[in-house]
Order: structure tokens, then sequence, then C-alpha cells
């Protein structure tokens, strides 16, 4: 069942909406319902308590991992290393 929205905005935003519903061929009505599915989207699926609870959870667990400076050398090596083509280094020097 639909339900009716009523919102209540100044000219300039009402304009600038129009404008936009214009541009995009479709309806203020159907401008907002989608710019309102994006903006639910946005939001985070869990709330940030649970989320946090999950990290306290996983941080009691010891997991075997190696110096950072020994991370940051395997990974620098498998730049320079004959992976992929877009990891090689001479591919990431041109793309910057």
């Amino acid at each position: 069942m639909s339900k009716r929205l009523q919102v209540l905005l100044e000219e300039p935003e009402l304009r600038e909406i129009q404008r936009a519903a214009r541009l995009n061929r479709v309806t203020v009505a159907e401008w907002v319902r989608q710019a309102l599915r994006a903006a639910r989207k946005r939001q985070p699926a869990k709330d940030a308590a649970r989320k946090l609870d999950v990290i306290r959870n996983a941080y009691q667990y010891r997991f075997p991992a190696p110096p950072i400076e020994q991370m940051l050398q395997e990974i620098e090596r498998g730049y320079l290393s004959d992976g992929p083509p877009e990891l090689r280094r001479e591919n990431r020097d041109k793309s910057s």
C-alpha cells in the first residue's frame, strides 16, 4: 500500500529539484523517490554498536602475522614480480 509524504521546501530548492527531475526526464515525485532510495542505500546496514562488538570479539583472537616491515617488503616484491599487468610497477608509474 502506498502512503503519501508531504515535504515543505523553499522555492529555490524546489526549482532545483524540478530542474533535476526535468534533466532526468522523470516527474518530481519519481526523482524524490529515487533520491530517498539512494540515501537509504548509503546508510550503514548495521548500527555502530553492533560493528564495535564484532571488532572487539575478533580482537580477542591471535593470528600469525609478520612484522609490518616484512609485510610491506612482500607487497612490494609482488608489485615488482611478473604478476598481473595492472599491478606491475611500470604500469602504476604511468598512471600517476
